[in-house]
């Protein structure tokens, strides 16, 4: 089969066969990967889709195998939504089988590359650039860009723009939720920037699971010093003398926490974390909580996870 490329905003479209449009009443089939990527198409889409989302709750992204059921929703999906920079790596052998578009998120953002085993913009020098099953990162660039609200304006942009265009009768609903979204996003974004005022300039030091808070330490601040997983992904073992020298980072620099995400293992970090003498702050990073969580949607993680920093480096 062969393969037609478009560009719809600031996303890839790969459109298969015949167009696929929308029937009066029949709702869009939309697929979304993770968790994350869902709530911001289920903002703007509202009830006019059928969602499904790829990832369970809690499941690490750079882990991610689909089973047969996947498969079968994304070759049936209208359009399918990825966060993308290489991310969902282990998606691309079905994705050739999609009858829809294709639509990745983080095309024409301005992506962190990874250079040699440390992001492009001066972040934390990983031993590891593994992504994924222990492979080489396949894009060269840092996947963890919801981190950045900005990033997730672009996300909107690009998610109204391609529903509309296969859904052009309610084009004005998917135009009304982008705009609150945005406007929601951009308040988010001045309420996290109030909140790390709190914090000194000098304790803004994130170690985390993995090198995942590059987007979100240059918007705001902050210095990715260490992580427990060397490189971008919760896959990438650490060896005994990296695991050394972290904690003398942290006792060196005086870092107050080590941060890890629900869907890593905490074991190594706790371990860590009690050599250094600091605490372990769970956050929520590649997956959102279960409905009644603290963490149930975009918006709710950022401010979340927000929280917990400051609690944690705020004196």
């Amino acid at each position: 089969m062969r393969f037609r490329h478009a560009r719809i905003g600031f996303a890839l479209v790969i459109l298969v066969g015949v167009a696929v449009g929308v029937t009066a009443n029949e709702p869009l089939r939309v697929i979304a990967t993770t968790t994350i990527v869902g709530d911001v198409v289920g903002s703007i889409a509202g009830d006019h889709i059928a969602l499904r989302v790829l990832l369970p709750l809690d499941a690490d992204p750079h882990a991610f195998q689909p089973t047969p059921s996947d498969v079968i929703a994304v070759s049936r999906a209208d359009i399918v939504f990825l966060s993308g920079a290489g991310l969902e790596h282990e998606l691309d052998p079905i994705l050739s089988d999609a009858s829809g578009a294709v639509i990745d998120l983080s095309l024409g953002l301005a992506l962190r590359a990874i250079e040699g085993g440390a992001d492009a913009e001066g972040g934390q020098h990983a031993t590891g650039t593994e992504h994924g099953g222990g492979e080489p990162n396949v894009s060269g660039y840092d996947p963890h860009v919801w981190f950045d609200p900005a990033n997730i304006i672009l996300w909107a942009d690009a998610i109204e723009e391609a529903l509309s265009d296969l859904d052009p009768a309610n084009a004005a609903t998917y135009s009304a939720n982008a705009v609150a979204y945005r406007h929601a996003l951009a308040d988010l974004d001045r309420w996290i920037q109030e909140q790390v005022e709190t914090i000194p300039p000098d304790g803004r030091l994130l170690v985390t699971d993995h090198l995942s808070f590059g987007y979100f330490a240059a918007r705001y601040g902050f210095d990715q010093v260490g992580a427990v997983f060397p490189g971008f992904s919760s896959l990438a073992e650490p060896s005994a003398r990296e695991m050394a020298e972290l904690i003398e980072t942290i006792g060196g620099l005086g870092v107050r926490a080590i941060f890890v995400g629900t869907t890593a293992n905490p074991d190594l970090a706790e371990a860590i974390a009690a050599d250094a003498g600091v605490d372990v702050v769970v956050l929520y990073t590649g997956s959102l909580s279960v409905p009644t969580g603290p963490a149930s949607t975009y918006l709710d993680m950022m401010r979340y996870n927000v929280n917990a920093i400051v609690n944690a480096l705020a004196e």
